[in-house]
């Protein structure tokens, strides 16, 4: 089954006072490039989010910028063409190739699962996706338009679920 990726960047950072989590360093790269290492066999790549200096990636931004989660989503799945695809956040420094692995042998939406659900962490059929966006998904919750897709949980593996939210996180982030 090939897939695509949606990587969502826009977030503001709020609780790391406004950093790019992006552009953030990890393992001698950035979140940006670990999260791109992982979906590198996707049929297309779309990240949403401010374009930087990378090559052989499809960008797109919510119109207007800002709007969540789900407006991020919706704007790349515009240039999603493949069956399904694979939708995540740049935060995520514990993913792996085996994690897309696991979310796609279902063969049926998918989404990761430790103390609890990571909807940053899935695979969705593209056209149910595309149909259960709300006409204006601005400021939408994420969760509800995904849950209503009824997807098979994948349990996470130890630290595969983490992600870069406060300070604590970007510290333990550098030390592992």
């Amino acid at each position: 089954m090939t897939y695509a990726a949606i990587i969502l960047t826009g977030g503001r950072g709020e609780r790391l006072g406004g950093v790019d989590k992006a552009a953030l360093s990890y393992r001698d790269a950035t979140l940006l490039d670990h999260v791109l290492s992982v979906v590198d066999d996707a049929s297309e790549i779309v990240v949403v989010g401010p374009e930087k200096d990378v090559p052989g990636i499809i960008w797109a931004r919510e119109d207007p910028p800002g709007g969540g989660p789900l407006a991020g989503l919706a704007a790349g799945l515009r240039h999603v063409g493949a069956e399904w695809v694979a939708v995540l956040a740049v935060d995520q420094p514990g993913l792996t190739k085996d994690t897309i692995a696991r979310l796609r042998a279902p063969g049926r939406n998918a989404v990761l699962t430790d103390h609890r659900t990571q909807w940053l962490i899935g695979v969705w059929n593209t056209a149910a996706l595309r149909e259960a966006l709300p006409e204006d998904p601005r400021n939408m919750p994420l969760r509800k338009t995904l849950q209503r897709l009824d997807p098979v949980e994948v349990s996470a593996l130890p630290g595969e679920a983490r992600d870069v939210d406060t300070p604590a996180d970007l510290d333990t982030l550098h030390s592992g």
